[in-house]
């Protein structure tokens, strides 16, 4: 069975994307997941803790993704191809994660201040969460890092593995932003790839 807070986020995921943040209620949040609203409370303190340890959930599940896009098989041209693509979907995917990763914050999520605020939470997840939570440029710079702890010295050292890393990174937020039209994942990959190739890099 998944624990109560699992359960809880799932069911908040699930409500925020059929309404707006502000018309979701706690009560109806508590009575999908299948527990009481007691319980919620136990768990988020509030309903901006609940949204709080939303966004840091989908943030930690890009990174893990992210992750596991570097350590696809190939050389490290097709890791970060990988890395481009994953980060289009996740976005194009998830309304949380496309506004953790440009900063648009539409006015159907939750209104958040992506500084730590005070938590008195005994639930060590929730004191996480109500820790600064990341900003489109530290979800970058996390990405380009372990990009160079799994890279390593390909293409020429860590700094211009990180380099080129934060470079793919951004040009598939380009893509989210300002989709390529029809197929666009294929197009995402080959912009990539051209760029890379175009450059000399990796």
């Amino acid at each position: 069975m998944m624990p109560a807070r699992e359960s809880l986020l799932d069911a908040a995921y699930a409500a925020v994307a059929r309404r707006p943040w502000a018309a979701v209620r706690m009560v109806d949040v508590a009575a999908t997941a299948g527990v009481s609203r007691q319980t919620l409370y136990n768990e988020f303190g509030s309903k901006e803790g609940l949204a709080r340890a939303l966004v840091r959930r989908e943030a930690d599940g890009y990174l893990a993704g992210a992750e596991r896009a570097l350590g696809v098989q190939g050389d490290a041209r097709e890791r970060l191809v990988a890395v481009a693509e994953w980060t289009v979907s996740a976005a194009r995917g998830n309304a949380v994660v496309r506004a953790l990763l440009t900063g648009c914050w539409g006015a159907r999520l939750p209104s958040l201040s992506l500084a730590a605020v005070a938590s008195s939470s005994a639930v060590p997840a929730q004191r996480r969460a109500d820790g600064a939570l990341p900003s489109p440029g530290e979800l970058v710079r996390a990405v380009r890092d372990r990009a160079v702890a799994v890279l390593g010295g390909a293409g020429g050292g860590g700094g211009e593995v990180g380099l080129i890393c934060e470079v793919v990174v951004r040009l598939a937020l380009s893509c989210v932003a300002a989709p390529p039209g029809e197929g666009g994942g294929g197009a995402v990959a080959e912009l990539v790839r051209g760029a890379l190739y175009r450059q000399g890099l990796v």
